[in-house]
């Protein structure tokens, strides 16, 4: 196919923290080097920020180093921690408080902001556009290019206008080609293209798999005498079982408003859980039900999240890229923040592509102009920065709590990080498959929900309305599955087709027909949580990027 093409120094696909920070680090180098780089940020999202869901309690200290005055910048945090309780829920009706000698250092959020990711996401996109980058929100990018040597060229966009079987509508427009010396993947958690990449060059044959949570988060307008700006709230137990990890949060934010959500380790093993309705139950504690009655709804997401940390790194550079964020999976889950060591991953990205590309005081050139080399420098870079001793000295806090349990797990944590600062002499390794540790539907018990009393909790349906989710319903489905009968013929009478409850959004149906059993994906419902290419007990379903703006447009998440 004829494709128009553009080429730049850069090509960063998506406009997270990671990509941004990348592309407004690589323009800041080449400004102070009184040097000329084409940049360029490619987003599948509707505009910068409508795919960003995060919780967040964010850490400043890649702001504090990529733009030291912020504040002058007017970067939206504005809602500094002003207190930290965690609760242990023992039941749907008690918990304990801990007290925070029992509670690991880095969940601690001192100097911490409560924000908006979407928000500081939308402003780093104002900085980058000052300093010269090109971002075209509304493109995904489809696939990789690859040159004549195996090195990566850049990127091809999504085609527009294709019907449901793939054949060109008249407002067909092909993906432009951008090809670029380097390619910098900042896709966010399970990125398609990053998959890829990891697959192809083999950047994970050192690490552990990697292992994910599923993340929901609601924003709910509550009563003003309830608001407790800058009070975060983390609990750990109830709604989930003892074989099952993950934990809530509530964190009170400006203008009465508190961000609520639940995360489930996507290694749980029993079919019957639903992980929606495991949330919903949540909000009926009354540790949490206690600042939310009386309140409104206003947003709904879920976004899986990358939380193996150090020992599932991969490799993070190949020939012509770099993998950076939750691309390659460098959340810190011991401090449940992925915000600053994804900004921090991209701004030594940027540090390593201007080594290469610009020219130094001397006047030599860059050492890998064209992209072929292995960007070397960038594991080097890493090794020197308070990203990697961050993320070395969390090592363990998941294979610990998947070792140990949640409670002796938590135990260790507590111990190794507040007495050796994470430098005891252990290295747990969890080389599990998350999705291998789905068991017989038949040998697990049925989990009974209740049904939603519309005001604390919701159905899917109405969720997901609130995400404004929509897709162009003529395309082709996004939700790939190798083999159209394993859902039918394994899925459900081994596991009652566990689709149906792992997905966030309704995408998955089993419907009665006078045939027989059919599998239904309502593609338009996707929320991009990428669950489904997670979870999957067959590894069955991929997921790529559907036409462009497509998925949740997230206000404010």
């Amino acid at each position: 196919m004829e494709r128009e093409s553009m080429e730049f120094d850069v090509v960063i696909v998506g406009a997270g923290p990671a990509g941004l920070s990348t592309a407004c680090r690589l323009m800041q180098l080449a400004q102070e080097k009184e040097q000329e780089l084409m940049v360029c940020v490619v987003e599948k999202g509707s505009e910068v920020g409508a795919h960003i869901l995060s919780g967040a309690v964010f850490e400043p200290r890649s702001l504090n180093e990529l733009f030291p005055d912020w504040q002058a910048r007017n970067a939206p945090l504005n809602t500094q921690v002003t207190g930290d309780d965690i609760y242990l829920l023992n039941n749907e009706d008690s918990g304990v408080k801990l007290p925070h000698f029992a509670v690991p250092k880095t969940m601690h959020n001192d100097g911490n902001y409560i924000v908006s990711m979407g928000n500081v996401c939308r402003w780093l996109a104002e900085q980058a556009e000052q300093l010269g980058v090109e971002i075209f929100p509304g493109f995904p990018a489809q696939s990789i290019i690859y040159n004549d040597d195996g090195s990566v060229g850049g990127v091809i966009t999504g085609d527009m206008g294709l019907d449901a079987d793939g054949k060109e509508k008249d407002s067909f427009m092909p993906g432009m080609e951008l090809r670029a010396k380097y390619t910098v993947f900042a896709e966010g958690c399970r990125g398609h293209l990053g998959k890829e990449l990891i697959e192809k060059f083999k950047l994970d044959e050192q690490s552990s798999p990697q292992h994910y949570g599923l993340g929901f988060k609601e924003i709910w307008d509550i009563d003003p005498e309830k608001h407790q700006p800058g009070l975060v709230v983390h609990t750990a137990g109830w709604p989930l079982d003892k074989k099952t990890n993950g934990g809530g949060y509530l964190y009170h934010a400006e203008n009465n408003q508190v961000f609520v959500g639940l995360i489930i380790d996507l290694s749980y093993s029993n079919p019957h859980l639903s992980p929606f309705d495991e949330f919903q139950r949540y909000k009926h504690h009354p540790k949490i039900s206690q600042y939310l009655e009386g309140g409104k709804r206003v947003s709904y997401g879920a976004r899986a999240m990358a939380k193996g940390g150090f020992n599932s790194l991969p490799k993070m550079t190949m020939p012509g890229a770099l993998l950076v964020g939750c691309d390659a999976g460098t959340i810190n889950f011991a401090k449940i923040k992925g915000n600053h060591t994804a900004m921090k991953s991209g701004m030594l990205a940027a540090e390593a592509i201007a080594q290469a590309l610009i020219s130094d005081e001397s006047g030599s050139e860059g050492i890998a102009p064209e992209g072929k080399q292995d960007l070397t420098q960038f594991t080097q870079l890493y090794k020197d920065s308070w990203l990697y001793e961050e993320l070395y000295g969390t090592r363990n806090f998941g294979p610990a709590m998947h070792k140990f349990g949640t409670l002796l797990g938590g135990v260790y944590n507590t111990v190794d990080q507040n007495f050796f600062a994470g430098k005891l002499p252990f290295n747990f390794k969890d080389d599990s498959l998350d999705y291998a540790q789905l068991k017989p539907a038949a040998d697990m018990p049925v989990i009974n929900y209740n049904k939603p009393d519309n005001k604390l909790s919701f159905d899917k349906l109405s969720s997901v309305f609130l995400s404004n989710t929509n897709h162009e319903e003529e395309q082709p489905c996004h939700l790939k599955l190798k083999d159209a009968g394993i859902p039918i013929t394994v899925n459900l009478p081994l596991y009652n087709e566990p689709a149906q409850r792992y997905c966030p959004a309704g995408v998955y149906e089993v419907e009665k027909t006078e045939q027989g059993d059919k599998f239904v994906i309502n593609a338009q419902n996707c929320i991009h949580c990428k669950t489904c290419d997670i979870k999957d007990p067959s590894q069955n379903i991929t997921w790529v990027t559907p036409e462009g703006t497509g998925g949740p447009n997230y206000p404010n998440m």
